[in-house]
């Protein structure tokens, strides 16, 4: 990540939102851009019990705010156990938790609390966002409906996308595709597919290990790379720099680099010594 910095030559941090931040058993694929002092991270997690873990893993790099963002409206909370991840603004389907091998007990609500939720919008403090990352489990389309104007220069977005929904009213994949490309973005890759077993066959003694049905994914959309020509020369850099550390779309980060030369932004030929560089790193691995 140092040689990129020192290639790319940021004026400013990258700006990271990650809403549902608890980062439970994964590291964010942001975490080297934060770790190498390139990016700054913005939590927005409103289940307390995750908070002190969120503090302790990224300490003065990291705001945190412990609101439950939505639509602004009343809601409801339905707290499952911390470690399952399933706490969510939206009542557990019970029919589809039935459907999954599992899913029953971690869908188990332990709780429901009234909360007031607000838009990332209306988060005075939270500077517009180069990058956002997911994982509310299905709140994701109301979030973005509600957070456009701090959305309105972001390079990419890594959701949680459901093929087989497990909340009552959660947006289908089909659903969030077309508004993420109604609102300029396209999609780029998928970060982890999951499909699972369906009840009550279970392979190989462990109820975990998948059948065939799709259950859920990490999607990464992307401002349209065709589109980039309004993107400021400091906007292309963090792509480039998101493009790399996030999803190593080595295609892309030279896709991005070309353009940056055409504007006179890098050198020329800084293209060429990012590829080089990224091929010595393999042979050395």
């Amino acid at each position: 990540m140092k040689a990129l910095a020192e290639l790319l030559k940021l004026a400013n941090e990258i700006q990271v939102l990650d809403i549902g931040a608890a980062a439970i058993n994964e590291a964010p694929v942001y975490r080297t851009l934060i770790d190498a002092g390139m990016a700054r991270l913005n939590a927005i997690e409103g289940d307390e019990r995750q908070i002190s873990s969120l503090r302790a893993m990224y300490g003065e790099r990291a705001t945190i705010f412990s609101d439950f963002v939505y639509d602004g409206s009343r809601a409801q909370v339905h707290f499952c156990a911390p470690e399952s991840g399933m706490t969510s603004l939206l009542e557990p389907r019970l029919e589809s938790l039935r459907f999954f091998n599992g899913f029953e007990k971690f869908g188990a609500v332990s709780q429901v609390a009234d909360v007031s939720t607000c838009r990332v919008d209306d988060l005075v403090e939270l500077p517009n966002i180069d990058f956002l990352k997911m994982d509310v489990q299905g709140a994701e389309l109301r979030i973005l409906q509600n957070s456009t104007s701090k959305l309105a220069s972001c390079l990419a977005v890594q959701t949680e996308v459901s093929f087989f929904p497990l909340y009552h009213g959660q947006p289908s994949f089909g659903e969030m595709d077309v508004w993420m490309r109604a609102n300029g973005f396209v999609p780029h890759c998928f970060l982890d597919v999951k499909r699972w077993s369906i009840a009550p066959t279970i392979f190989n003694d462990n109820f975990r290990v998948p059948g065939n049905q799709l259950l859920e994914a990490d999607i990464v959309y992307l401002r349209d790379p065709l589109r980039i020509d309004a993107l400021t020369d400091e906007s292309l850099k963090k792509f480039v720099a998101i493009s790399h550390a996030c999803f190593r779309s080595v295609d892309l980060c030279v896709h991005l680099l070309l353009a940056l030369e055409r504007r006179s932004a890098l050198p020329a030929g800084t293209y060429e010594r990012y590829v080089r560089e990224i091929a010595a790193r393999s042979a050395n691995a």
